[in-house]
């Protein structure tokens, strides 16, 4: 049996939920305003139980070793759980931009980017998804939003325009990344 997809979800009162059985579709709708969808296989069933505000992923425990049935059945309760907690906390990456010249700012729908090539780096902001910026002791970006793989694949995205080099340390990192340094050509002798 799935260890995590056996374990019942539980849904706070402020949120709302609708599975549709012929779509294979939960849709969840929270205090952020957002309402977020999450698609589940044919091989797993997604019951909604309004009276315990629990939601029970189950799959045909006879069929369990066939293909990959017992991953489909972890991975649906760990979207599903990860959509409840977007739509009722959210989720937020920090980077922190290091460099002399480096600079960001949003200019309408787009993140532009100044990071020592000779030209600006545009990247569209994904739709809810939030870019904070703040200046002070450094510049840090903080991207936020409800849906994890969003807000996720976005950061990725600006750290890869310029990742983090060991030897100055330059480049845009993750705030709790730790960049091992090296120490670099030994002048003289």
């Amino acid at each position: 049996m799935s260890r995590i997809g056996k374990k019942p979800i539980t849904v706070p009162g402020n949120c709302k939920v609708a599975v549709n059985p012929t779509t294979r579709e939960v849709a969840i709708t929270g205090p952020k305003g957002e309402t977020l969808k999450v698609a589940y296989r044919p091989e797993i069933s997604v019951a909604w139980n309004e009276k315990d505000r629990q939601i029970v992923c189950s799959t045909d425990m006879a069929k369990l070793e066939e293909g990959n049935r017992r991953a489909f059945w972890g991975t649906t309760r760990a979207n599903i759980n990860n959509c409840i907690k977007g739509v009722t906390e959210g989720y937020s990456e920090k980077l922190e931009v290091i460099g002399v010249g480096y600079s960001v700012k949003v200019a309408g729908k787009n993140l532009d980017l100044k990071l020592g090539y000779a030209n600006t780096i545009s990247l569209p902001i994904p739709q809810g998804v939030k870019v904070d910026i703040a200046t002070e002791g450094g510049i840090f970006v903080t991207v936020s939003g409800a849906d994890r793989q969003r807000v996720g694949e976005f950061a990725a995205a600006i750290r890869s325009k310029r990742k983090p080099e060991p030897y100055n340390g330059k480049g845009i990192k993750y705030v709790n990344e730790t960049i091992i340094r090296k120490q670099g050509k030994a002048t003289g002798a």
